[in-house]
């Protein structure tokens, strides 16, 4: 009888793991595994395991233990216990408050701030406080401009190397990452985990001020942004400033005329993921969405539920100057412009600036062609 493969290969290296050394490494992660769901505190453990390991090990970057199902190696058995459970799924760190499991301790503390509101690390430029140090450590970089990581292909720069693994995506058309349940594909696997929530029901971001509850955490953060006036994020370029980074890297596009979204199937670029959406459905024709007042079907979710306030009357967009309501957001975008005196789309042949940027591109006919198309905004339906 064929006997299963081991989960654990141990290359034969002069640097091997001792038995001692491994029950020792066992013993520690029962211990800890215990004292995550007791609360108890490790006593007497002045001295960690790493200290115990090979010096040389750590000095040369040997990694003898190595993952047979995707090939990972690892300096000590333990990562490659922990590396182990991504592929099992299995996730024994509990969080006691809302349930949710984890694979490895780090990741069920680091979560366990999103209850506490703990905020550790903090910006020595402007003082924002974080949950995390790989969040500040992004925060940082905003004010530096650093970005060391440029793209082979179209030689655009990053501040992340997972902002460019996630952009050279968009030069291959590669979606690794599969929807079990409908087979959509996406290019990160945190978007399919979003997707994955809209069978699920699931809604794991609380808010903490009304209790509502969202599905992704960038949904929660545009929420908040609804109780406060506060724009940290100010433009270098102009003087508007923004509630989320979001919303600034994506008016900085307005400046550099950057489109770094890019359609497999045509080639057209986009300055915003969500155009890029709208654009694709056009040759794919899906339209998965329907309405069950009217049946009329819609390419995304998010235009069925606006289509929706059609039949009931919503308006949930309210101008904070006359108390106006609208049951769109852009028709309330337009209609804050009517408070100002601002006209950030300027004519690039003349010197007449502009509220709206159909405006602006009605106006640029007269210097084309001599005439004033009626100027229609279309939506993808």
């Amino acid at each position: 009888m064929n006997q299963p493969p081991p989960l654990i290969k141990e290359e034969q290296t002069e640097h091997s793991i001792s038995p001692d050394e491994e029950q020792l490494v066992l013993k520690q992660e029962a211990e800890t595994s215990m004292q995550t769901h007791t609360g108890e505190k490790a006593k007497g453990h002045s001295t960690s395991v790493k200290s115990q390991l090979p010096v040389d090990r750590r000095q040369t970057g040997e990694r003898p233990f190595t993952c047979v199902t995707c090939g990972k190696s690892f300096p000590q058995r333990k990562n490659l216990v922990c590396h182990m459970r991504t592929h099992a799924g299995e996730k024994p760190f509990l969080c006691t408050t809302c349930g949710k499991g984890f694979a490895q301790q780090d990741y069920l503390r680091s979560h366990l701030k999103t209850h506490s509101g703990e905020k550790p690390f903090s910006c020595t430029t402007c003082g924002k406080g974080f949950s995390h140090r790989h969040n500040l450590n992004a925060h940082v970089k905003s004010h530096t401009g650093e970005k060391p990581f440029p793209c082979a292909t179209c030689h655009k720069h990053f501040r992340f190397k997972c902002d460019l693994t996630r952009h050279v995506k968009t030069h291959t058309g590669e979606k690794p990452f599969a929807c079990v349940t409908c087979g959509k594909a996406f290019t990160q696997q945190n978007h399919l985990r979003g997707h994955v929530r809209i069978h699920t029901g699931e809604k794991p971001f609380p808010c903490v001020i009304c209790g509502k509850r969202f599905t992704q955490r960038h949904k929660l953060n545009y929420h908040m942004s609804t109780y406060t006036d506060q724009k940290p994020f100010p433009c270098t370029s102009c003087a508007k400033s923004f509630k989320l980074q979001s919303y600034l890297t994506r008016h900085m596009r307005t400046h550099s005329g950057e489109k770094p979204f890019a359609c497999g199937t045509c080639g057209k670029s986009f300055s915003q993921h969500i155009q890029l959406r709208y654009h694709t459905t056009t040759h794919s024709g899906e339209r998965p969405f329907t309405c069950v007042t009217c049946d009329r079907s819609f390419s995304q979710r998010y235009i069925l539920v606006s289509h929706m306030r059609t039949h009931s009357g919503e308006k949930p967009f309210r101008c904070k100057a006359c108390g106006k309501p609208f049951s769109h957001r852009h028709n309330l975008t337009t209609h804050m412009k009517s408070h100002t005196d601002e006209k950030p789309f300027s004519c690039a042949t003349c010197p007449k600036s502009f509220k709206l940027r159909t405006h602006l591109t009605r106006h640029t006919r007269t210097h084309t062609d001599g005439t004033v198309g009626k100027g229609s905004t279309s939506r993808f339906y």
